[in-house]
């Protein structure tokens, strides 16, 4: 073991530049790797930090004990509690202090009339507690506000929207208010709680504003006196608390938030960033392999020398893995140092973009170094096992005989092997797609139709490179004639070379059809459900925004243009046991901009005990017309609705519509996410669309569009998706080319007395050039021809196993012009790849490489 660990040293001394494409791709993996999960725990760290932060001096929080989560949202919704609860609270033993809580969202208007914040992060408004230990913020400038209309914003929020003290702007909440800004916080030492913007008022003010009623607030904070530690505060506040409401630690309350953050934010952000290292590693494993093989290939008469000599099989294969561990081991190392420099960078973009990256170092732990440096090994060893064995089965005559030629591309074998596990893969994913929707059976299909293409790809090589290859004799002649003589010299080597770049460009090629399904999917929905002209809407997502004012429907229905103008908000009920989301608006309104579908019952006689369900939904309950549902609200309240109404589509309206007069009792801050309007025959779109802007205007100029508008706005989000995407993307495609570039090297290597021949009969260096720089070009393109066949069928795979899974109707579309130009990018990318080899082989003295052996 020893000589063959001094024997792959010195091969590695002697041949480093042969393992350099492996070096690279094993590093760019395992740095993505590393970087994930630094990226990961910091956030995490950073999260609790800021949540201990915002309950540091609160010992106690009470609230209320019933909690509705409907599905898809981690963070449930509860009742207020009532603020003459804090003199009770003040009067227990122990208690140092107490102040309600009233929080609501609440955007501010910045000095250009344009939203400060809201895309993703919440825009929080709230009473401004004097207590300075029940006050996560801090006054850094000015005062706190003591009359209605003053506020407090933290000072990053100020920045944003270059405000200062002393400027009157608007705050949405979402009615308009005007407000004088008087004070500047901050948040644990920083300008804000990571992107979060927060208002601060006068109680009063927060309470007309942010509760359906005065004297409401979302919970009361309480701190301990001395010597009173939270559990015990917890244990004494019991008693004294009515029924339906509960205390709980401050510790708790900050766990509680922390959780929530992770189980929605926090996972779904690492779980995607994991799955990219997953695809750049897989990417480098084909690159690896193909390196190995190459290199065990090129050694077949120095490895049968040294087993003539007396070496074993063991020690043979030894010796390769033994070079494959050093390489492994050394860029895993430098993969790290390369992760932790990527999870920095990420901490100061992500703020600048608008990302809720907390302030704070990074945080390295153990697993975040360890597993990387062990997954590089097990990568980079795992892609030598194969050429390690095959070197190790050299036989000692092999010294005399030439290179072995590969006939891979003519195996029956691998053909009928890989023709079973693709009709395998096809049959798998068609059940799951079309005869039972399954998700996982889908994504079984997917994985075997991955594993078809690998194994067909030596046999499929070979006709592909002819065909793609024929028109090179006619425009390059000679140079282009043997471009795909050397393509198909190797089949195996030219389908693993490929293989890289073809996951890559599968993966582009899935997620651009699947984004582009996404799009016309959401098209569809509003051609089909939204009959109206124009819509009102909040450009936001995620948490942030305040939504639009319930008041702006019914001013906008006053106006002589319009012919309906309906407004959808949101409420939340357990239905017979069953958190589900409400669509609070009027009923008979609604069926006339929005398309519902074939309607059993009446929208018209809802009133305060009526409910209208969708049939999906009326099926899953087992509810008819007629019927009767209980709901349960967030107080406690509960009521029986009649089923009024079943309607035949939800995506616009939501499942479950109620009217106000139901809502109101049991409502908190009223919003509206969406007004939809209709003009009166013989208004023009645009004179409608001024009538509205001009009302709009009043209630905190929201943005009016158009239906087309409208469904190109909520599809804006995809487009942001697709970005990140291919961002993330283009580490696995540099791999690819790193894969092609160091095949290439090793290639002209193995030629170097062929192409010296070459030279030697005429090949001009420009010619010689052109042979490797085509035959780079032939290899990307096969590569990305297989990876734009594979994704776009991954795509439909996952469209329709996802239109199965859903409620939702799903939309196939295939966008060409992308395509195209995902095409176009890999065969730059193949040409790209073949620039530094075709330069290697050009410089080659015609004189040492006829005399090579």
């Amino acid at each position: 073991m020893n000589a063959a660990l001094r024997l792959s040293l010195s091969s590695l001394r002697g041949h480093g530049r042969r393992f350099a494409g492996t070096f690279f791709a094993v590093f760019l993996g395992v740095a993505f790797l590393a970087g994930t999960l630094v990226m990961g725990d910091t956030l995490r760290a950073g999260f609790d930090t800021m949540f201990g932060n915002a309950t540091k001096g609160t010992d106690a929080v009470v609230r209320s004990a019933g909690v509705i989560t409907t599905p898809g949202e981690s963070q449930g919704v509860r009742a207020p509690v009532g603020t003459d609860l804090v003199r009770t609270i003040e009067r227990v033993p122990g208690v140092a202090a107490a102040a309600p809580d009233i929080q609501g969202a609440g955007q501010l208007i910045g000095s250009d009339r344009k939203p400060v914040g809201g895309q993703g992060p919440p825009t929080l408004a709230g009473n401004w507690i004097d207590d300075p230990k029940l006050n996560a913020y801090r006054l850094a400038e000015g005062r706190a506000p003591a009359e209605s209309g003053e506020v407090v914003v933290n000072r990053g929020a100020a920045e944003k929207g270059h405000l200062k003290i002393g400027d009157t702007t608007v705050l949405r909440t979402p009615d308009p208010v005007r407000v004088t800004i008087v004070g500047l916080a901050t948040f644990g030492g920083e300008d804000g709680m990571a992107q979060v913007t927060f208002t601060g008022m006068t109680q009063a003010d927060a309470e007309k504003y942010l509760t359906a009623r005065p004297g409401e607030a979302a919970a009361i904070r309480v701190r301990a006196g001395p010597g009173v530690g939270q559990d015990e505060l917890v244990s004494a506040l019991a008693p004294v608390l009515p029924k339906g409401v509960e205390a709980i630690t401050g510790q708790e309350s900050a766990r509680e938030n922390t959780d929530m953050i992770s189980s929605q934010f926090l996972t779904l952000f690492t779980t995607l960033l994991l799955v990219f290292s997953g695809i750049a590693l897989l990417v480098a494993t084909f690159s690896i392999h193909n390196t190995f093989a190459i290199v065990v290939a090129q050694r077949t008469r120095e490895n049968a020398l040294l087993r003539a000599l007396g070496a074993s099989r063991r020690q043979v294969t030894a010796s390769t893995l033994a070079e494959a561990s050093v390489v492994a081991v050394a860029a895993s190392a430098v993969g790290i140092a390369g992760g932790i420099g990527i999870a920095a960078g990420l901490q100061a973009l992500f703020p600048a973009i608008g990302f809720p990256f907390p302030e704070g170092g990074l945080v390295i732990s153990g697993l975040s170094m360890l597993l990387p440096l062990g997954v590089g090994g097990v990568v980079c060893l795992g892609s030598a096992l194969l050429p390690a064995a095959r070197a190790g089965r050299t036989a000692p005559l092999a010294a005399l005989r030439e290179t072995a030629v590969d006939e891979s591309g003519a195996s029956r074998v691998r053909a009928t092997a890989g023709g079973g596990l693709a009709a395998l893969a096809v049959g798998v994913t068609l059940t799951g797609v079309l005869l039972t929707p399954s998700l996982w059976l889908a994504g079984l299909g997917a994985v075997l139709a991955l594993a078809a293409f690998v194994v067909l790809g030596p046999v499929a090589s070979s006709a592909a490179v002819r065909v793609l290859g024929a028109p090179l004799d006619r425009l390059r002649g000679v140079t282009g004639g043997l471009a795909r003589r050397n393509a198909l010299r190797s089949p195996r080597r030219t389908a693993a070379t490929a293989g890289a770049l073809m996951i890559g460009v599968a993966v582009v090629s899935l997620f651009t059809v699947f984004g582009a399904s996404l799009k016309a999917t959401m098209d569809q929905t509003v051609s089909r459900s939204f009959a109206g002209d124009v819509a009102v809407s909040t450009p936001s997502f995620g948490a942030g925004g305040s939504g639009l004012s319930p008041g702006l429907a019914p001013a906008l229905a006053r106006q002589p243009s319009v012919e309906y103008a309906v407004g959808l908000g949101k409420g939340v009920a357990e239905v017979n046991g069953q958190g589900r989301a409400l669509t609070v608006t009027d009923p008979v309104t609604l069926g006339k901009v929005f398309d519902l579908g074939h309607v059993q019952g009446s929208l018209d006689g809802l009133g305060a005990d009526g409910i209208a369900i969708t049939r999906t939904e009326a099926d899953k309950q087992h509810l008819a017309t007629g019927d009767t549902a209980r709901l349960a609200f967030t107080g406690g309240q509960k009521a029986d609705f009649t089923v009024r109404a079943v309607y035949g589509r939800s995506e616009l309206a939501g499942d479950y519509v109620i009217t106000r007069a139901a809502w109101a009792p049991h409502r908190t801050q009223d919003s509206d996410t969406l007004v939809a309007v209709s003009f009166k025959d013989g208004v023009s779109p645009a004179e409608g669309k001024a009538a509205v802007e001009k009302v709009a205007e009043r209630y905190g100029d929201p943005e009016v569009q158009t239906r087309d508008e409208y469904a190109r706005s909520s599809a804006a989000g995809i487009d942001m998706m697709l970005t990140l995407v291919y961002a993330l993307l283009a580490l696995a495609v540099l791999i690819a080319l790193l894969g092609i570039a160091n095949t290439l090297t090793l290639a002209v290597h193995e030629r170097t007395r062929e192409l010296g021949l070459l030279r030697a009969v005429g090949q001009t260096r420009a010619q010689l050039r052109a042979m490797v720089r085509w035959e780079s070009v032939l290899v990307a393109a096969f590569g990305t021809a297989g990876g734009l066949a594979l994704g776009a069928f991954l795509g439909w795979v996952l469209v329709e196993a996802s239109d199965g899974a859903s409620d939702s109707a799903f939309a196939f579309a295939v966008p060409p012009l992308r395509l195209v130009v995902v095409a176009l990018v890999g065969l730059a990318a193949g040409a790209l790849a073949g620039l530094r080899p075709a330069r290697r082989a050009a410089r080659l003295d015609v004189l040492r490489a006829i005399a090579t052996e």
